[in-house]
């Protein structure tokens, strides 16, 4: 019996110490699970428990131009936020802070009457503004730094640049396009809370900054963008046209130097504007191009020994039939060689031309010249534009001369520009270069030839054809520049009727596309002017606008004369060159405040064409250039009203 006893007491202390040691193995386990494997997950959870993250806008890297100026760069300042529970007196704290910040007593204070942790008041003060709310340390009132995006040309370059949202991603233009190589990383905020949930102290607040991103460099000059949009705002205003377009861009790279739109917009505050006014139309909107088309056509028919510069066909005097339709010549002519054919811009003779070159080497010289595909631009929305796979009949003859084929502008600039470099397709860009934060370089980009479109010599031709149309008697002597060969051409078309779908009996678009100087091209202009008004051919419309593009921006870039000028003449109504001469003698300061608020003409004299130009970007006036290097004469007289005084121009001769 007693061994039975002894027997049950050693088996129940068996069973004992073994649930004992697996709740001991378990306990250790858990241990291990929860400590070891567990860790990194639970101090996080507990971290979301006892601490408040914030994040906070990133920094974005600036954006300049090929000469190292700044076009756009995020700039620090204090966000103001709230903790509600611990404000005790919130009507209080909101008739104080509701002066400063611009707010509503009402709405601020139903603001901070939540039952939150956490609240911004009011994002992106002003220094000014961030100082008084400071230093009036009112309880559950703090600062955390941020950044926003900031502007400092306003419009230049607007529609190229883009802007961004508040998050702030970018929402247009080179913004939008390399977002993810200029976004930076966000910095946050973090405050403890207490078991109920309560932040524990402002002064508790731990900060991570936003680091920025990377930096782009473009390829665009605001010098040439200025001039650029003041030219292209002056055309579409004196011609009281809807809106216009203008490109500049360096030919044998395919750097493009200037791209303008007007209307244009501001991009620190761009909810103001429509949506059509934020759209770069030179790159996203397609257009018939009308008759500076026929360069192409007679390009590729020379390309392929067709056609010769002096070969001759008859034009009827200005009225053709062919597939049941007319084609008609604005003006009459009998018999041109193929080089008239493009100085009078004959419809007739271009349809003849398109005939002998045939369907299928027509087509192929179009898309080779990169018609009905994009150029790969480094922006966003680029349109293809429209042409046919196959064209029969009278579509031949009609998109021969630029009618029933729609391009852009960057397309038609690049095309041009294959001319203009002696037959190379060139991809155009306009990132230069993107940089980290301490300036070294991450990549940097280089011209890219697309293929070769035409030979050197039918470039050289076509070139030569070209200068006639900016001679005596040419469609485009507006464009002339005293001093340079010109190659361009005018081009005047229909638009279409977007509710009869039929061509508009009113509506045209005007426009002149050339390059400068045509024996040595650094420059392919185009200007664009959408609906003119009263007369509506390119070369009245857009070509003088083209001519004060290219010999502002020559003399700017110090590309010499080729031919005599003739200095003797009195000072022309249109303004002649540009100087851009760095010895200052005086700070820019002092030549800004030089020029009369009431509209006085400020003393000009000894100033380079670069201070000039600063001067009147800087007060929104007018004044006609002539010459370069510094300026010498002016009218009218210092401390003369401008309104009213007639001619105002201003002389520069070159320094000795």
């Amino acid at each position: 019996m007693k061994d039975d006893r002894e027997k049950w007491s050693r088996i129940r202390i068996i069973i004992i110490g073994t649930l004992f040691g697996l709740m001991f193995l378990t306990v250790i386990g858990r241990a291990f699970y929860l400590q070891i494997l567990e860790h990194e997950k639970l101090v996080k959870k507990a971290d979301r428990q006892h601490q408040h993250k914030v994040d906070l806008t990133p920094a974005r890297g600036s954006i300049l131009d090929c000469n190292g100026t700044t076009l756009a760069e995020s700039i620090h300042m204090d966000s103001c936020y709230a903790e509600p529970r611990r404000i005790k007196d919130v009507a209080g704290t909101a008739a104080i802070l509701a002066p400063v910040l611009g707010i509503s007593k009402k709405e601020l204070t139903e603001t901070l009457s939540v039952d939150k942790s956490f609240i911004w008041v009011a994002r992106w003060l002003t220094p000014d503004n961030a100082s008084r709310v400071r230093n009036m340390k009112l309880p559950g009132i703090g600062f955390a730094p941020e950044t926003k995006r900031f502007y400092p040309n306003m419009e230049i370059a607007a529609h190229v640049i883009g802007f961004t949202g508040s998050d702030p991603n970018g929402l247009e233009g080179i913004e939008l396009k390399y977002d993810s190589t200029i976004m930076g990383n966000t910095g946050y905020m973090i405050t403890e809370r207490d078991a109920l949930g309560r932040n524990i102290a402002v002064k508790s607040t731990v900060i991570k900054n936003p680091s920025p991103g990377k930096s782009v460099i473009l390829t665009l000059d605001k010098t040439i963008q200025f001039i650029a949009e003041k030219e292209l705002a002056k055309a579409v205003t004196e011609s009281n046209a809807k809106s216009g377009m203008a490109l500049v861009m360096e030919p044998e790279t395919g750097k493009v130097l200037a791209m303008a739109n007007y209307p244009t917009f501001n991009p620190n505050s761009y909810s103001r504007y429509s949506l059509p006014q934020l759209r770069n139309h030179v790159v996203t909107d397609s257009f018939e191009p009308g008759s500076t088309f026929k360069i192409f056509t007679i390009a590729a028919a020379v390309d392929t020994g067709l056609v010769r510069p002096t070969d001759v066909y008859n034009c009827e005097n200005g009225v053709y039939k062919i597939s049941g339709r007319t084609i008609h010549d604005d003006h009459p002519h009998s018999r041109l060689s193929v080089s008239e054919v493009i100085k009078y811009s004959s419809n007739i003779g271009t349809a003849k031309i398109a005939s002998k070159l045939g369907d299928g080497k027509m087509t192929r010289y179009l898309r080779n010249f990169g018609f009905g595909g994009r150029t790969g631009i480094d922006l966003p929305g680029e349109s293809t534009g429209n042409l046919r796979q196959r064209l029969y009949g009278i579509d031949l003859a009609t998109i021969s001369f630029g009618q029933g084929v729609s391009l852009s502008t960057i397309q038609l600039v690049s095309a041009m520009s294959a001319i203009a470099n002696g037959g190379n397709l060139m991809k155009p860009y306009l990132v230069e270069r993107i940089m980290n934060e301490d300036g070294t370089e991450v990549q940097h980009f280089e011209p890219q030839l697309v293929r070769r479109v035409i030979s050197a010599e039918t470039a050289a031709k076509v070139s030569k054809m070209m200068e006639t149309v900016t001679a005596k008697g040419g469609t485009g002597t507006n464009a002339a520049v005293e001093g340079y060969r010109v190659a361009g051409k005018t081009g005047t078309a229909q638009k279409v009727d977007q509710v009869t779908r039929t061509y508009s009996l009113t509506k045209r678009i005007g426009s002149f596309v050339g390059f400068v100087p045509a024996e040595n091209p650094k420059l392919t202009i185009a200007v664009i002017i959408d609906e003119p008004q009263g007369n509506k051919y390119g070369g009245v419309v857009a070509a003088p606008a083209f001519r004060n593009i290219a010999r502002n921006s020559l003399a700017y870039l110090k590309v010499q004369p080729t031919m005599p000028i003739d200095r003797s003449a009195k000072p022309p109504e249109e303004s002649d060159s540009e100087d851009t001469d760095e010895s200052e003698t005086t700070s820019e300061r002092d030549f800004v405040e030089n020029l009369d608020v009431n509209g006085a003409m400020p003393n000009f004299r000894g100033m380079s064409m670069r201070q000039v130009l600063q001067v009147m970007e800087e007060r929104g006036i007018n004044i006609r250039l002539i010459g370069s290097g510094r300026a010498v004469e002016q009218s009218p007289i210092p401390g003369q009203q401008i309104r009213g005084s007639g001619k105002v121009w201003i002389k520069f001769t070159p320094s000795a």
